[in-house]
């Protein structure tokens, strides 16, 4: 060994070197996240660190009140844009990409041609309402319950299965040419994954099939009664698969190689929860997006719900299934969308914050965000969005803060329901999706659920979450990896009295019985 340690020296710097060479050369890992108004891609290390991320919005199409589609080909270019745009912000191509990991939209539905892979009608979406009679007639026969025992789910025009019965009535030719198995339908996943895989694999995972009306969850398989009774030919529906797992390859992509892996799947709300790393029992997340959406983990056997919440498939990952408690709340950030482009009281969504923090409180205005309905626990279609307490005191920051503090209401309703079918309370709520961002809304998120909510230094855990499904799917990450990422930016811990809670809740009672409809249908 030399006097001055250059030996050390020298070793330090080739072990460095080293290990930027390994870092250069790892595989990365692609999320193609697609949601209800926007295409997100990820580029993420193993490690979890997010080299390059881009976002491309797209269209959403109003043909009728309350009728809301997707263009499938717009989906598709949002989806190249916004590859090509991480990649790039990453300063990688596309042969560092060691697997696709897909999140989507979940309930949006289409159908296209096998051959062509033309789509034979714009994408229903999760938010349509045009099946709403179709699902009343449903429960009017006294079908809820047994379709309750099979999916999990409430009959709601909300799910697919009523969807691809419309399509197929719509179209003309459509249910013979689904008989003769020339159209294949799916969610969003499906169709990705059939784009990239250039026509040659049909699949969607577990998660999603669990929001279609037409899979029995504890079977994990398409359900004959099921297909009947929502008028669905077995033949177009996708092979199910699992979430973390190889279920193709790209072939023919123009903006990725050959050969990539996809290995993970899952629904936006699960993909979430993973990775959020909600593995234990009882762990919950809430996701803040256009929608709001809390799921509780639950464990290996699902739990019915018996205060209107559904119960859904987490993930099925190493052969393991996984089940979760959902509430769904339709409207979030779409409400503050409202007050931007509706009422034009913000210029921009985060101006939300500032206008609302600049009164004491709302004034006891009430806002119910119920533009598209009610989802759980009330399940009502026919609810309309409603306003109440105002007086010629009353200013656009009061609906501003009303309209915050709406959205914490709905899921507190759900969260409530939540901790009744589970039969435990949750002792932390964790959070993501571009609302959580807002601080007045989780610290009253916090004090009217009496939890603590943590945020954490990554927000965007719906794509992280594909992104560590794939790497598991391939082989290149483990759930441990994922526990590990976490990391807390922010915990919101419960401060208002008791008794000023207790006001708020009965106006928000009060409020919610004036939106709700006259003659709500028993489910």
């Amino acid at each position: 060994m030399s006097r001055d340690g250059s030996e050390f020296n020298l070793f330090g710097a080739l072990a460095s070197i080293w290990c930027t060479f390994v870092a250069m050369s790892a595989p990365l890992l692609l999320a193609i996240d697609q949601g209800t108004t926007g295409s997100t891609a990820l580029v993420v290390t193993l490690s979890g660190e997010t080299l390059g991320r881009a976002t491309t919005d797209f269209p959403q199409h109003f043909p009728k009140p309350g009728w809301v589609e997707h263009d499938a080909a717009e989906i598709w270019r949002s989806v190249e844009a916004s590859v090509r745009a991480a990649l790039a912000k990453a300063g990688v191509d596309g042969s560092r990409v060691g697997a696709i990991g897909i999140t989507n939209q979940r309930e949006t539905t289409l159908g296209w041609d096998r051959v062509t892979g033309e789509p034979i009608h714009t994408a229903i979406v999760w938010q349509c309402r045009r099946t709403a009679d179709a699902c009343n007639a449903l429960k009017v026969a006294g079908h809820a319950p047994a379709v309750q025992r099979k999916t999990g789910l409430v009959i709601d025009a909300y799910f697919s299965g009523t969807k691809v019965a419309w399509i197929l009535d719509a179209v003309e030719g459509a249910r013979a040419r689904a008989e003769r198995g020339e159209l294949a339908f799916g969610t969003i996943d499906s169709f990705l994954a059939w784009r990239l895989t250039g026509g040659r694999e049909h699949v969607t995972d577990v998660t999603n099939g669990s929001r279609t009306l037409l899979m029995n969850i504890a079977e994990l398989a398409w359900d004959d009664e099921l297909l009947g009774l929502f008028r669905v030919p077995r033949a177009v529906l996708p092979r199910i698969t699992g979430s973390a797992e190889t279920v193709g390859h790209t072939r023919g992509v123009a903006f990725l190689p050959d050969g990539i892996p996809i290995a993970g799947i899952a629904g936006d709300q699960q993909a979430a929860l993973f990775g959020q790393a909600c593995f234990e029992v009882g762990e919950a997340k809430c996701t803040y997006g256009t929608g709001a959406f809390a799921l509780m983990n639950v464990g290996e056997a699902p739990i019915p719900s018996a205060g209107g919440l559904v119960t859904t498939v987490a993930w099925k990952v190493g052969g393991k299934t996984t089940y979760a408690l959902e509430g769904s709340s339709f409207i979030a950030g779409a409400a503050v969308q409202w007050l931007r482009d509706g009422l034009g009281i913000i210029a921009t969504a985060p101006e939300v914050e500032a206008l609302a923090a600049s009164v004491e409180d709302s004034g006891g205005v009430c806002f119910v965000p119920a533009l598209a309905g009610l989802g759980a626990p009330y399940w009502d279609q026919d609810a309309r969005g409603t306003i109440t307490g105002l007086t010629r005191g009353s200013t656009k920051a009061h609906i501003a803060r009303a309209a915050l503090e709406g959205i914490a209401f709905s899921v507190w309703d759900l969260l409530r329901v939540m901790t009744e079918d589970a039969g435990r309370p949750i002792a932390r709520l964790r959070v993501d999706g571009g609302a959580c961002a807002n601080g007045l809304l989780m610290q009253f998120q916090a004090d009217i659920a009496k939890v603590e909510v943590d945020r954490p230094t990554e927000i965007e855990s719906t794509g992280r979450g594909a992104a560590m499904l794939a790497g598991i799917g391939a082989g290149l990450a483990d759930m441990a990896t994922v526990r590990g990422m976490w990391r807390e930016e922010r915990r919101f811990l419960p401060r208002m009295s008791e008794e000023r809670r207790a006001a708020h809740i009965a106006a928000w009672e009060l409020a919610v019985g004036r939106a709700r409809s006259r003659a709500p249908l028993a489910t």
